[in-house]
């Protein structure tokens, strides 16, 4: 959302930003722990999140300019993109797994393994040990696959407006799931942020749809 609106002006409804930043950023503290230890780990995720963030925004974003400059960059369809996009990733993922051995322990950043021990061979080494778990990644591929069908379609017929839409939605209606299911306790801040985001997607699809009906009318009494 961020970089949307920071490199292409465009603009989300007040109540879901507000509703997942509230859920996200507020945790209380916990009685009984280290709180230095505790806040080193914790900047030390929340940077690793940050990062993390930042690309996955910057591909969205970038990704639904070039949706919307076909004058530019020719007519780009979703599948194409799809393709494009994993294949790259698939490329650096590959070329990290390879090359990582053979990188002086100088240059690794401190989370890269320095024993002889690679990540590809820990995995490789797994999958023997568990073959069964074979099935499980392949489903995961499957899925990731048909979803990301859905994502890119998305992104070519509607905007990044809508998916961040869908994916919010979908983020939350997982973690309510996952709070009856598993038994796991929100505070009353994050149960906040929880109904401040779904009233933000009710009120945006009504909105959206009334202004629609309005257009439709205005171009009928043009007529």
């Amino acid at each position: 959302m961020a970089l949307h609106i920071t490199l292409f002006n465009k603009r989300y409804p007040l109540t879901v930003t507000a509703g997942v930043a509230v859920f996200t950023l507020y945790h209380p503290p916990k009685p009984g722990k280290g709180h230095s230890n505790a806040t080193k780990l914790s900047y030390y995720g929340l940077s690793l999140l940050g990062i993390n963030l930042l690309f996955d925004g910057l591909t969205n974003t970038i990704q639904d300019h070039l949706f919307r400059s076909p004058q530019r960059y020719g007519s780009i369809k979703g599948p194409q993109m799809m393709v494009s996009t994993n294949l790259l990733g698939f490329i650096f993922q590959v070329s990290y797994l390879l090359l990582t051995p053979f990188i002086p322990t100088t240059f690794l950043p401190s989370f890269v393994p320095s024993t002889a021990t690679t990540e590809f061979s820990s995995a490789i080494s797994f999958l023997q040990r568990h073959p069964a778990v074979l099935n499980d990644i392949l489903g995961f591929c499957a899925a990731g696959a048909i979803g990301q069908i859905f994502i890119y379609a998305t992104l070519e017929r509607f905007s990044s407006l809508v998916l961040v839409t869908v994916t919010v939605t979908r983020k939350m209606l997982t973690m309510v799931l996952s709070v009856v299911w598993y038994g796991k306790r929100l505070t009353s801040m994050q149960w906040w942020g929880v109904v401040m985001v779904f009233t933000g997607v009710v009120a945006e699809g009504v909105l959206s749809q009334r202004e629609k009906q309005m257009k439709e009318r205005a171009k009928i009494k043009s007529r």
